[in-house]
């Protein structure tokens, strides 16, 4: 009861006029800078951190929470009309998305985004206000084994559902692994993989592997084959979403959040291994299994619902514990600390009217997301109609900004170009690119954990299955992979018992 008339205060100064304002500045901030590829919601916060120095602290960081919504649907806007996310978690967008689109349903992928948004999000900020202090206790006690053991998880789910087979996957998921390798090993500080290159010590950030392998491998696929005539000019379709696709994708809207809000919660978390995982579940359930792929609605409804929910996710570990579970968080516990406040169990009492307004902003920031972004899907849909040279151009141009922006330095324009190349490769061979970032994105964190997890153990692989949290991933993991053979087994004794 305390907490609804605590929300209903918030309410109360989300709604000011010049609150209302900066959210929705921070809305449409959001959305431009995620459609650029590569500039995700983490820069987008960091290049505006500046700005706000003359703000007063609610109103930063309602605007804060706004980019930080809009930048990811801005991400998937791309991802899923281009096939280049703006950021990582609109990764998965582009797996059904972007078959949609080219199939002249554009604009009710770009829908069932803005939905599935606008669903986790209102769902994640419930249980954000529900169940703040109870997920922040359980987060404490998760370890380096159960953190690996989830990883592995994530990698072995990822594999197992793209591509033509699971050797191409894990072939796919080898190639990630060895792109996050590049760098200063953390424990030990020997460089590897930086062939001398101090540039290359500070690994290859995710940002430009995401933007090499989706942006520049399709604009070079797509140049191969323009020299033979081109494809033909994609229809844009209908604008709004019919009862069909409705029917298909209400489960997925709430399902997503199930999936997204405890992984935004736990320290590690963020959404990419949700978005995966969620992918991975509407491909399970689907009565339409056969569409993935090909463009299945719930492929796009799902993972962007879990996307927005574990986004609110990430302000439990951040606000109670202090704790920055993803690079946006990161970035705005520096502005706390900018304004002399410290995140933690104490925050809710020292400034209640910052955290309420805040957790209130959410919810107007979402309806502000939902009333701009579904007028404007068809709007969005009609950049598929720029012809292809010209598109693909403006494409390398952004994915090129985006990456020196990441670092500053020419390198990395050459770093971008050799996975572009990669990302090529792998589209002529059927390697399915999906894999690959994941294990950039997740690899060296790991690695990390594995070994924390073998330094409590004192080196025992015992210590990697000593909690039940691991041994039920492990279960799971063992499931997965042996559910093909299961399958086959099933079926051989059925025809066996009918013959």
């Amino acid at each position: 009861m305390d907490s609804l008339n605590s929300l209903l205060d918030g309410f109360g100064t989300a709604l000011t006029p010049v609150n209302l304002l900066w959210a929705a500045i921070g809305v449409l901030l959001g959305t431009a800078i995620g459609v650029l590829p590569g500039i995700g919601p983490a820069m987008a916060v960091a290049l505006l951190l500046p700005v706000t120095y003359g703000l007063e602290p609610t109103g930063a960081f309602i605007m804060f929470a706004g980019i930080y919504y809009g930048a990811m649907f801005g991400g998937s806007t791309t991802s899923i009309l281009l096939n280049t996310p703006g950021e990582s978690a609109a990764v998965v967008a582009a797996i059904e998305g972007n078959p949609m689109a080219k199939a002249g349903r554009g604009a009710q992928a770009l829908a069932a985004a803005a939905v599935g948004h606008f669903a986790g999000g209102m769902i994640g900020t419930i249980l954000l206000v529900v169940l703040a202090p109870t997920v922040a206790s359980l987060a404490v006690d998760i370890g380096a084994p159960d953190y690996f053991a989830l990883m592995v998880l994530a990698f072995i789910a990822v594999t197992s559902v793209l591509g033509s087979s699971r050797v191409r996957g894990a072939a796919s998921l080898l190639i990630g692994l060895t792109i996050g390798l590049v760098g200063l090993d953390h424990m030990t500080g020997q460089q590897r993989l930086t062939f001398g290159s101090l540039q290359l010590a500070d690994g290859i950030d995710v940002v430009i592997v995401a933007v090499g392998l989706f942006a520049i491998g399709e604009a070079l696929w797509v140049a191969a084959h323009l020299r033979r005539g081109g494809p033909e000019p994609i229809p844009v379709g209908r604008p709004w979403l019919g009862g069909q696709d409705v029917r298909r994708t209400w489960k997925p809207w709430l399902r997503g959040p199930l999936i997204g809000f405890p992984f935004g919660a736990v320290p590690a978390g963020g959404a990419e291994i949700p978005t995966f995982l969620s992918y991975v579940t509407e491909k399970r359930l689907s009565p339409h299994k056969e569409e993935f792929g090909k463009g299945a609605i719930e492929g796009v409804a799902g993972p962007e619902s879990a996307a927005s929910a574990s986004a609110a996710g990430t302000l439990v570990s951040m606000l109670t514990l202090g704790l920055p579970t993803t690079a946006v968080a990161a970035v705005m516990l520096a502005a706390f600390q900018q304004y002399g406040i410290q995140p933690g169990p104490l925050l809710f009492e020292r400034e209640p009217d910052l955290v309420w307004g805040l957790i209130a902003s959410l919810f107007v920031g979402m309806v502000l997301l939902l009333l701009l972004n579904l007028p404007l899907a068809p709007l969005w849909a009609k950049l598929l109609r720029v012809p292809r040279p010209y598109l693909y151009a403006g494409i390398l141009f952004f994915a090129a900004v985006g990456a020196y922006a990441v670092g500053g330095e020419a390198l990395d324009l050459v770093i971008l170009l050799v996975i572009g190349l990669i990302g090529f490769g792998m589209r002529r061979y059927g390697l399915p690119v999906l894999p690959a970032v994941i294990g950039v994105i997740l690899g060296p964190a790991a690695e990390q954990q594995l070994r924390r997890a073998l330094q409590i153990s004192d080196g025992s692989a015992t210590g990697l299955v000593d909690t039940p949290f691991s041994v039920t991933v492990y279960a799971v993991i063992a499931v997965l992979l042996a559910w093909p053979w299961l399958k086959k087994a099933v079926t051989r004794r059925r025809r066996n018992v009918s013959a």
